[in-house]
């Protein structure tokens, strides 16, 4: 019994830093998109902190309002809340992850020819033609240095395909 006790007993330091972590899980919330911010379940003077928040400008002013909302958020269990900005910041990861090899393959397409046969295979497509004219196309604009319309549809093209991976 007395290890419990013991436990439940923190140094100064360390609820400094418990208080700290909350108050930029509040910082946060404060910075997400309203749309995002509505699907956490918040109490609702924690919600309206949040927007008060948003609104203020002065520096002084805000960063009251974001120690308050780390003090409301010693109330809220923050487990939740945590493990759903985790969840969005992953899924936003492999959004741009997957921009990335889009982007990459685009620019193979584009500058090295052996790189539409590897796409292929590597990506089996029904519309081959299509592909290869928007290649074609998007090489020409380049050397020419006209509007990149060809690669745009190359690139939409490209997302489409590689989803289906």
């Amino acid at each position: 019994m007395v290890d419990s006790h013991h436990e439940e007993i923190l140094s100064k330091t360390r609820r400094k830093r418990l208080m700290h972590e909350l108050q930029c899980l509040g910082e946060a919330l404060v910075a997400l998109p309203t749309d995002k911010l509505a699907h956490l379940d918040l109490p609702e003077n924690l919600r309206e902190a949040v927007l008060a928040a948003r609104r203020i400008t002065a520096h002084g002013a805000r960063r009251r309002q974001l120690q308050y909302i780390g003090k409301l958020m010693r109330h809220v269990d923050a487990a939740p809340i945590q493990a759903k900005l985790a969840q969005w910041q992953h899924i936003h990861l492999e959004e741009t992850a997957r921009f990335h090899r889009v982007e990459n393959w685009r620019r193979r397409l584009i500058e090295e020819d052996a790189a539409l046969s590897e796409f292929v295979a590597r990506y089996p497509t029904p519309d081959i033609q299509h592909l290869r004219m928007l290649v074609r196309n998007a090489r020409k604009e380049a050397a020419s240095n006209q509007p990149p319309k060809s690669s745009r549809q190359l690139f939409r093209l490209m997302k489409e395909i590689m989803t289906h991976e």
